[in-house]
């Protein structure tokens, strides 16, 4: 059996009528950027999220990178970042002219919340909580040392669309929210895309500035802004995707199930869940010390994997000024030479699921 590690095509197929018809809407429409589907959208997921307020944009680092600037966060401040996270992350501190300081990561792959204080300097305002592969941080503690110090709070959320926290939809937890809305997302475009959520008017404000040429009032420009606006197919496509958000993420999660009561190998560490939340399973990070031997196993069996993220942030070479080492950040480490992600997305057969453990427990 072939195993593909993800086949968009068939999330495609799935609601393929309806992406259609909202693609057609918008050709037949006259408007292609910023018009009544984009518009339609932000109301949407900002209802979705319980917010206020969301501005799309074009992709889900300029969503982190204005929601930076949108802080007044700028040079010579610092934001704590986890180590563990994808590169756009830190990435979107720096462009802002900040500078990351990274922790490490708990069992959950979410920031360590006991290791921010020790990470925090009279130059820090804002810790950044990435809700990595689907699943909440522990924003209880985050929010209240954030306080307690004074700081923003800026949720990444651009692996967990739709999942909860103590029942309440991530990305209504932080001053801002940052999502990506690339195609393998929970909720996914048919490109790039990505959204700023905030209860903040002002945020709101800045964010819908930057994305277009700093400007209020077309051909007045008050602040250095940047051409970041979503398009109307984009917009229009992602209203259906979001419209079945949540039953992909029960899709998503029938399957994790599967690998979680079926995969009895003891070679395999399985991802656990904090109380009280539940998970988008964006990805679904299983660890082996063998790991090299374990994804060349699978993909003689026709299984695709990936690892997520075999290169930590502390470690890449665009951050080598900063000074970190090996060593640093133990857990991030640990995970970095043994993740595997195996296939997980909507519209992926049961069967399919079925043989991936049946082939890790014979490994």
């Amino acid at each position: 059996m072939k195993v593909e590690f993800e086949v968009l095509k068939r999330q495609f197929e799935k609601y393929q009528s309806e992406f259609e018809e909202a693609a057609l809407k918008v050709l037949r429409s006259g408007y292609y950027v910023l018009g009544p589907e984009v518009k339609k959208l932000e109301e949407q997921f900002a209802k979705y999220c319980n917010s206020k307020y969301c501005v799309s944009v074009g992709n889900g680092l300029d969503a982190l990178r204005f929601a930076v600037t949108a802080l007044g966060i700028a040079q010579g401040d610092e934001v704590i970042v986890q180590a563990n996270t994808f590169i756009a992350t830190p990435l979107a501190v720096s462009e802002a002219g900040a500078t990351p300081v990274f922790v490490d990561c708990d069992a959950f792959y979410g920031i360590d919340a006991d290791k921010i204080e020790a990470a925090i300097s009279k130059k820090t305002k804002a810790i950044m909580a990435v809700h990595l592969y689907g699943q909440p941080c522990d924003m209880d503690k985050i929010l209240a040392i954030a306080k307690k110090h004074n700081l923003f709070v800026i949720e990444d959320c651009a692996q967990a669309h739709g999942a909860t926290y103590k029942g309440k939809k991530i990305g209504s937890f932080g001053d801002v929210a940052c999502f990506s809305f690339y195609p393998t997302k929970p909720v996914g475009a048919f490109g790039d895309a990505g959204a700023v959520v905030t209860n903040s008017q002002e945020v709101a404000e800045k964010v819908q500035m930057l994305r277009n040429y700093g400007s209020r009032v077309k051909y007045h420009h008050d602040i250095l802004g940047v051409n970041s606006r979503l398009d109307e197919m984009q917009a229009a496509l992602l209203q259906v995707s979001l419209a079945h958000a949540d039953a992909g993420n029960a899709e998503r999660n029938d399957i994790a199930n599967i690998y979680l009561t079926g995969i009895k190998n003891p070679k395999i560490i399985l991802p656990s869940s904090r109380k009280d939340v539940t998970h988008a399973y964006h990805i679904f990070a299983i660890r082996c010390d063998d790991r090299d031997n374990l994804m060349n196993y699978l993909k003689e069996n026709g299984i695709n994997t990936l690892t997520h993220y075999p290169v930590p942030c502390h470690m890449a070479k665009c951050y080598e000024s900063l000074g970190y080492k090996k060593g640093d950040f133990p857990m991030t480490e640990r995970n970095a030479s043994t993740e595997i992600s195996l296939p997980i997305y909507v519209g992926m057969p049961k069967e399919e699921a079925e043989y991936v453990v049946d082939v890790i427990n014979r490994f």
